[in-house]
């Protein structure tokens, strides 16, 4: 159970923090997740994730430049990276592909032995790090039918690097008894030794970040180790299903740094898909039609050539604000 993990910035960071109001939620998130990864690390992407894509590029541009890409888009392990795309999001990884894999071997021969750190997006998460990615409700007759296990049934059994993400931090999330159980935390509490004797061999997840603050599972379970700037115990406790275990040592998450902010912007992301992860209803469906919007007219711009993807400098894209 290793509650030790980097709160700050990542050693090197020379560029001044920035100020209160200089960068948004989904920032902060992404900061922090580049702040988990070190040097020479492989990490795993899924579908649909730009805060966790946007978060890797970043830590590869800062402090983790040999940093190797596994992507569940064509199954393919990248070294290099591309700024991110809703519409051409296969170029980025099929076309610069160090190697392309087939799932057999992706599940047999990549996961269990190269073990690449992964970030999970649970829809229900408990106490003890379990969580489901499949029905909310009954399951035979669901009030919502999830994506789906996806491997992470597997996946949560064996690996030394289970992370999670929350980018809404809310009690229909954080809940007391999950609906179904699709991936392993640290069941009910019990030791490494009873964990071992039913067949798993992980030592259970290490990390979860959210829109309010960060935690670690440093006794087994769920624990508040850093609230982020301006948000106080009281809201995260209030947005949590369960009573959640407060560090003695309680820190406040550290800005990301002015540096961070502009390759979020300018490099990594300027059409600002890590905001959709963000949001919900018509502002997601808004913001969706805008991205969709810029990719056509980057299109254009560049003669509609579709293998080729236009430099970010040519990208005229609008933020989206909180």
């Amino acid at each position: 159970m290793d509650s030790t993990f980097p709160v700050e910035a990542a050693p090197g960071r020379r560029s001044p923090l920035c100020s209160d109001g200089d960068y948004t939620t989904d920032e902060l998130i992404c900061a922090c997740i580049a702040r988990q990864i070190e040097d020479g690390e492989a990490v795993a992407q899924g579908i649909a994730t730009p805060l966790v894509a946007a978060g890797y590029i970043l830590a590869k541009l800062t402090h983790a430049p040999s940093i190797t890409f596994a992507s569940t888009i064509g199954n393919a392990l990248c070294d290099d990276w591309r700024s991110l795309s809703l519409s051409r999001i296969e170029e980025a990884w099929l076309g610069q592909a160090r190697r392309l894999l087939s799932f057999t071997e992706i599940s047999a021969e990549l996961l269990p032995t190269l073990q690449p750190k992964e970030f999970f997006r649970p829809a229900q998460i408990d106490a003890y790090g379990n969580f489901n990615n499949v029905v909310i409700g009954d399951y035979d007759q669901p009030r919502l039918r999830l994506p789906g296990c996806g491997g992470i049934a597997d996946v949560t059994n064996f690996s030394r690097r289970i992370y999670f993400y929350v980018p809404r931090h809310e009690q229909r999330v954080f809940v007391e008894k999950l609906d179904f159980r699709s991936g392993v935390g640290y069941l009910g509490g019990e030791s490494q030794e009873e964990r071992r004797e039913r067949g798993i061999s992980s030592p259970g997840p290490h990390y979860l970040v959210s829109n309010l603050g960060q935690f670690d599972f440093a006794h087994g379970r769920l624990r508040l180790v850093s609230c982020h700037p301006g948000v106080a115990t009281g809201e995260v406790q209030a947005k949590t299903g369960f009573p959640l275990e407060i560090a003695d040592d309680l820190k406040e998450t550290m800005p990301p740094t002015e540096e961070e902010v502009r390759l979020l912007r300018e490099e990594i992301d300027p059409l600002g898909l890590r905001k959709l992860e963000c949001l919900t209803g018509q502002a997601r469906r808004l913001a969706l039609r805008e991205i969709i919007e810029q990719e056509k007219q980057g299109t254009r711009d560049e003669n509609q050539v579709p293998t080729t993807i236009w430099p970010t400098d040519q990208i005229e894209a609008r933020r989206f604000h909180k």
